[in-house]
């Protein structure tokens, strides 16, 4: 090697050195690359073409001398004399290239060419090309410092490359993890994460709001250290079964939490899986606590109802034969030649049918419905409040709901005892239909009143029961799961407003259940109150 080659290639070495190898960005390195050639060499033109992501083709990276058409071409593997670089990884020079019938065109008028391979990792990764329009412009001398120059750009190329491709991982992995934690701090379910050390990994929001303690004191905590009357309440068996068996488990259990509040809570427990074994545990918690207590409201009020009902009939019944009593009793008093111990066995008589029929009369008005709380309402609203309140029963099924509410008049109405009957209609729908069902509500206008549609895409309701199911204890649902008054109830709400409760027939399958309510009047028979 002559002392002019080695000057070559050091200057080549100490700019690649001390530039190329701290270049991250791929466009901006190859420009540096042209330039540094262009400066050491002397080159007129140079192109560098890096192979496609199916290794089939080479295309332009970066080049300077070369006519756009010759740059916007892509070069197949084996094509020309780049081509052929690509294909054995070895250098070619052309002294004249008019006396090789594959060459490629690239600058115009050229007659020698030199071409060597870009190796990174024992892999062509592309091809650096020049030309000239000279004949014999480039010798062997050549070759080695723009092969050993190539060799290091490759590295510094392949080095950009996979810098560019972790920035991308990081920025893939930073687009997750804000996507993981948006989803987990909006969902409406308690979820945190355990490791198989049953130390806490994750922590959203709702778990913060349930349990009392905030993310950052439940973070690296062991769960049983935090809760330890969890393993009391049976749940820690459960925790390690799922980390050992690697299925799901899911249970209900009454839980207190930090406060010292006494909830009710649905808990999942799902296997984190790695290579095919458990690694930790995600927990989702979801709180019934409001839920259960409404229900079990809602259950009292249909017993209650149901016995004043029935206490109402029997009181009845006890009053008629109680005036008979009471008649007969005051006729033997007129009777003439009654001994003392008969007239006080006649006043005791007519005594207790009185007492009595106080006793009933209580019950009478113990049975009675109470006033109504009645102010101006608008349904829709009301409505609106329902369904937010059953949302995440409507959510877990994936109903879809439609609604199609029109402008309606307000009617004189007591707010709560429509939420009631709207509750127990819209969780019939729900229980009804299968997952992904649909459920169509309506509010339109109804003369001076509105008329309200709930409608489902269940099984419906056979003709011979549409108005049994208005009757007390008849249900259609399974066994311990309905008291066959929530209809019942309903209906009575809806009349006590003057109103109609019906079962309409529905093409297509499903129910709808049809309440037409009248405006009111502030001074009518509705009792209003502020």
């Amino acid at each position: 090697m002559t002392s002019n080659q080695e000057r070559k290639l050091l200057r080549a070495y100490d700019r690649i050195g001390q530039e190329l190898m701290s270049l991250a960005d791929l466009e901006t390195l190859l420009d540096r690359l042209l330039q540094i050639s262009r400066e050491v060499f002397g080159f007129e033109n140079a192109i560098i073409r890096l192979l496609s992501d199916d290794g089939e083709f080479l295309e332009a990276a970066a080049s300077y001398g070369y006519p756009e058409d010759a740059v916007q071409r892509r070069i197949r593997v084996g094509e020309g004399v780049m081509g052929a670089v690509a294909r054995s990884g070895k250098p070619v020079l052309l002294e004249d290239v008019g006396l090789e019938p594959e060459y490629v065109a690239g600058i115009q008028g050229a007659r020698s060419e030199l071409a060597v391979p870009l190796v990174a990792r024992d892999r062509v990764i592309g091809v650096f090309n020049v030309e000239s329009i000279r004949p014999g412009a480039f010798g062997q001398e050549d070759v080695v410092p723009l092969l050993t120059m190539a060799g290091q750009a490759a590295v510094a190329i392949e080095n950009s490359r996979l810098y560019q491709s972790l920035q991308e991982a990081k920025e893939e992995f930073r687009r997750l993890h804000q996507f993981n934690t948006r989803v987990l701090q909006s969902a409406n379910l308690g979820i945190y994460t355990l490791d198989e050390s049953l130390r806490i990994t994750s922590w959203n929001r709702k778990m913060e709001e349930h349990s009392g303690v905030d993310e950052d004191e439940a973070l690296g905590r062991g769960l049983f250290e935090l809760f330890p009357l969890l393993e009391q309440e049976g749940f820690a068996d459960r925790v390690r079964r799922v980390l050992r068996t690697g299925r799901a488990e899911k249970l209900k259990l009454q839980h207190r939490n930090l406060r010292g509040e006494e909830r009710i809570q649905k808990r999942r427990l799902a296997p984190l899986m790695e290579e095919g074994r458990p690694v930790g545990v995600v927990v989702m918690v979801e709180d019934i606590t409001e839920f259960k207590g409404l229900l079990n409201q809602i259950v009292q009020s249909e017993k209650l109802a149901e016995v004043g009902k029935l206490t109402a009939g029997i009181a009845h019944e006890i009053n008629n034969p109680l005036a008979v009593i009471s008649y007969g009793a005051q006729l033997l008093g007129r009777e003439e030649g009654l001994s003392d111990f008969q007239r006080e066995l006649i006043e005791r008589i007519d005594s207790e049918t009185e007492r009595l029929k106080a006793l009933t009369g209580g019950l009478l008005c113990f049975s009675r419905s109470g006033d109504s709380v009645r102010r101006w309402t608008q349904v829709a609203e009301v409505l609106d409040d329902v369904l937010r309140l059953i949302g995440y029963e409507i959510s877990r099924n994936r109903h879809r709901v439609e609604r199609r509410f029109e402008a309606a008049p307000m009617i004189l109405a007591d707010s709560n005892k429509l939420r009631q009957v709207f509750l127990n209609l819209l969780m019939n729908a729900c229980q009804a239909m299968a997952p992904d069902g649909e459920l169509e509500l309506g509010v339109e206008p109804l003369g001076e009143g509105v008329c309200i549609r709930i409608c489902d895409r269940g099984p419906g309701i056979a003709l011979p029961l549409r108005e049994k199911i208005f009757e007390p204890f008849f249900t259609t649902k399974a066994q311990g799961q309905g008291t066959g008054l929530g209809l019942y109830i309903s209906r009575k709400i809806v009349q006590e407003h003057g109103g109609a409760l019906t079962l309409e027939e529905r093409p297509g399958g499903g129910s709808c259940f049809q309440i037409c309510l009248p405006r009111g009047s502030a001074d009518g028979n509705l009792d209003q109150r502020d």
